[in-house]
């Protein structure tokens, strides 16, 4: 066994293609980097609410698969380019907070989860405020990025 192996870091990163998850991607692909550590990247499709329409649904579905695809590559070849290795990529379908715990408790290497809040009137966003207000089953720490720092912001921070 490496005497090393706890200092190595995971960090988690939820995405979702929006501006803010760029941030929190940026911030944990230059922290890992940084420290040596690696990214893992999880994507949740959280359910239809529309079961009668079957059909439609798993269309849908479909859909909603693809284009989670489309985003962790996207997002995993942004942190290649960042100089991280290849990052594993997740893909589940339940509700969003109940999959981070379910995943975090499945791979004891992540380390830290790392999300960002979104700015504006709205609030920082359904996750972030269950989290911060200790509503969650997520037992490692938690950074939270501000969605609105620029690139240039993120790696002066990291």
């Amino acid at each position: 066994m490496d005497i090393n192996q706890h200092l190595q870091r995971k960090f988690l990163i939820v995405v979702d293609g929006t501006p803010e998850s760029h941030a929190a991607l940026r911030f944990a692909a230059r922290r890992a980097h940084g420290t040596g550590g690696n990214v893992a990247l999880l994507l949740v499709i959280e359910p239809e609410t529309n079961d009668h329409w079957l059909g439609v649904s798993s269309l849908m579905k479909e859909e909603a698969e693809l284009e989670a695809e489309k985003i962790l590559g996207e997002c995993a070849a942004l942190v290649e380019m960042l100089g991280g290795e290849k990052p594993k990529t997740h893909i589940h379908h339940g509700q969003l907070a109940e999959e981070i715990a379910r995943l975090i408790d499945e791979d004891r290497s992540i380390s830290t989860l790392v999300l960002a809040a979104a700015v504006g009137a709205a609030g920082p966003g359904p996750l972030v405020s269950t989290i911060g207000a200790g509503k969650s089953a997520i037992h490692i720490p938690v950074t939270i990025v501000p969605g609105d720092l620029s690139d240039d912001e993120i790696d002066g921070l990291t």
